[in-house]
C-alpha cells in the first residue's frame, strides 16, 4: 500500500547540502521533508569522504611520528618500533562518524524536519515515490531542493570490486596493503596514497598529466612532489592506467612504453560525477548544464519551485559550497512564502579549497595562472622558513610558503594561496579578507598573533607594499 505526503518543502538527498538546507527550512518555519537514500546523514562528506578521509590521514600522521621515533629519534624522543591494526583504527573513525550521524540527526529533529530514508524516484517535477523498508510513500511538494550529490567515477577497464577500490572501499580496509597503486593524482588520490605511504605500504600513483594536482599552479605542488620523492612514493606521471590481472596493472609511460606495477589494491581517484541517474531526473524537466543541473545566482532551475545545490550543480564540487547554497535556497522560500528570511543569491567572491597532503594545500580567489602576463596586479611570496611557529613545530622546512595576489592600483586582494603543516587553519582567514574586499593594508594593519603560521599571511601582505619585517 502507498502512503501520501503533502510538504511544502522536500529535499533530496542528506549530504552536506541537503541536510543543512533542511535544517534551515525548520528553523525558518517550513514544513520539510529530507529523503536520505545515499550514505546516510551526512552524505558522501562524514560518512566516507572528508571526515573519515581526515580521521585516517591523522591517525597515519600519528604513526608516522611514532616512526620517526623509532628510527633512529626525533626531537630527543625516541620509541620502539610502532605496529598498526587497520580494523582497530576503522573502527575508532567509524565511531567518529556515528557519533556526527547522530548529531545531524538531533539538529534536523530540533527543526521538526521528517528524515525519510529510502530511495526516490521523481514521476514529475513536484512528485515523487520513495522506496522505503515499510512500502512506498508518495509525496508531492510545493518546493523541491535537489542534493543528491556525486560519487566516483568508475573506469571501463577497471570496474569497481575485489582488489579495485573507491575511496569508499580505502577508508574502511582491515590491513593496510603492502602494494598499493592510485590511479589518479588528484587530492582524492594524494591525500589517501600519502595516509597508506605513512602507514607502511608502498605506493605508486598514475597520473595522465604531466605532474600532480594538474588544478594547482606548479610551485604550490612542488613541496608535495619533493614529500612524495623523499619518502619513496613511485610516481608515474604523464602515463596511462590499463587492466589489473594477477596482481598486476597494466600501465603505459610518457614514452608510450608498457609497464606492469604489482597492487595488492589498486584505488581509482580520477574524479567524481554528478549523481544524476536513477532517481528520475529526466522526469522533472529541469535544463542540464553538460553532466550538471543547471542553475541561475539563487540555485533555481528551469523548473519553478525546484532548486538544485552542491555537487549536483557543478565545479567546485566541495561540501562548503553545498552547505552555503542550502542556506540560500531555504531563505529564498521562506522569504517567498512569507516566513521571513530574505530573497538572496549564491555569489561569493572566493570559495576557498584545501588539499590535505603532505604539506597541505590552501587555495582562494585569484592564482598566479590567473593573472599570467598581467601586468597591473602584485605577487608577494612569504616562506614558513622565516616563521617562528612553522620552525617549532617542523613546518618551515618543506618549501611552504603564503602567497597574496593583489590589484596594484587599489591594493585590493585579489587570491591567496598557501603550502606547508597545518595551512588548511588559514583558509578562512584567507576567504573572509577575500570575502570582505580586503586590500592589503587591512592585512598589514591587523595584529596578527604571535607566534602562529597565520604570520605568514601579514608578512606576505607586509611584502607587497614592500616592507616586510622578517625577510
Amino acid at each position: 500500500m502507498t502512503q501520501t505526503l503533502k510538504t511544502k518543502v522536500l529535499i533530496i538527498g542528506a549530504g552536506t547540502g541537503g541536510y543543512v538546507a533542511g535544517i534551515r527550512c525548520g528553523q525558518l518555519g517550513l514544513d520539510t521533508v529530507l529523503v536520505d537514500g545515499g550514505d546516510g546523514l551526512g552524505g558522501t562528506c562524514l560518512n566516507v569522504g572528508c571526515i573519515p578521509s581526515k580521521a585516517i590521514i591523522h591517525a597515519a600522521g600519528k604513526f608516522e611520528t611514532v616512526a620517526k621515533a623509532a628510527g633512529g629519534g626525533t626531537l630527543g624522543i625516541t620509541a620502539a618500533a610502532p605496529a598498526i591494526d587497520l580494523k582497530q583504527t576503522v573502527e575508532w573513525k567509524d565511531g567518529i562518524v556515528r557519533k556526527l550521524n547522530a548529531g545531524v540527526a538531533a539538529l534536523l529533529k530540533k527543526a521538526k524536519v521528517k528524515v525519510i530514508k529510502g530511495w526516490a524516484k521523481f514521476e514529475d517535477a513536484k512528485t515523487c515515490v520513495v522506496k522505503t523498508e515499510d512500502g512506498e510513500i508518495r509525496i508531492t511538494a510545493e518546493h523541491v531542493i535537489l542534493a543528491t550529490g556525486s560519487e566516483p567515477v568508475e573506469l571501463p577497464f577497471l570496474p569497481f570490486g575485489g582488489d579495485v577500490i573507491s575511496s569508499t572501499e580505502a577508508l574502511s580496509l582491515s590491513e593496510v596493503p603492502k602494494k598499493l597503486v592510485v590511479v589518479g593524482g588528484g587530492y582524492i588520490g594524494l591525500e589517501l596514497g600519502i595516509a597508506f605511504r605513512k602507514l607502511g605500504a608502498e605506493v605508486a600513483i598514475v597520473e595522465m598529466a604531466e605532474r600532480i594536482l594538474p588544478l594547482y599552479d606548479k610551485a604550490l605542488t612542488d613541496p608535495v612532489a619533493k614529500w612524495l620523492e623523499k619518502h619513496g612514493v613511485d610516481l608515474h606521471l604523464g602515463a596511462r592506467a590499463g587492466g589489473l590481472g594477477n596482481g598486476k596493472l597494466n600501465v603505459t609511460t610518457k614514452d608510450g612504453e608498457p609497464l606492469q606495477l604489482d597492487a595488492d589494491k589498486v584505488l581509482v581517484t580520477v574524479g567524481r560525477r554528478p549523481r544524476t541517474q536513477g532517481w528520475g531526473l529526466e522526469n522533472m524537466g529541469v535544463a542540464m548544464a553538460g553532466p550538471f543541473v543547471k542553475i541561475d545566482n539563487r540555485c533555481a532551475t528551469s523548473m519553478k519551485n525546484v532548486w538544485a545545490v552542491g555537487d549536483l550543480t557543478g565545479e567546485p564540487m566541495l561540501a562548503h559550497k553545498g552547505s552555503a547554497q542550502g542556506e540560500v535556497v531555504a531563505e529564498i522560500i521562506a522569504h517567498s512564502s512569507g516566513k521571513g528570511g530574505h530573497d538572496r543569491v549564491f555569489d561569493p567572491v572566493a570559495i576557498a579549497a584545501v588539499c590535505f597532503t603532505e604539506p597541505e594545500i590552501v587555495s582562494a580567489g585569484l592564482g598566479p595562472n590567473d593573472v599570467a602576463g598581467r601586468d597591473d596586479v602584485i605577487q608577494s611570496v612569504f616562506p614558513f622558513a622565516a616563521i617562528g611557529r612553522a620552525l617549532a613545530i617542523e613546518a618551515g622546512e618543506d618549501g611552504g610558503f603564503v602567497r597574496v595576489i593583489a590589484s596594484k592600483s587599489d591594493h585590493r586582494i585579489l587570491g591567496v594561496q598557501a603550502v606547508g603543516q597545518h595551512v588548511s587553519e588559514l583558509s578562512n582567514s584567507f576567504a573572509q579578507m577575500l570575502e570582505m574586499g580586503a586590500v592589503l593594508e587591512d592585512v598589514a594593519g591587523t595584529i596578527h598573533v604571535h607566534p602562529t603560521l597565520g604570520e605568514a599571511f601579514h608578512e606576505a601582505s607586509l611584502r607587497a607594499l614592500g616592507h616586510a619585517i622578517h625577510i
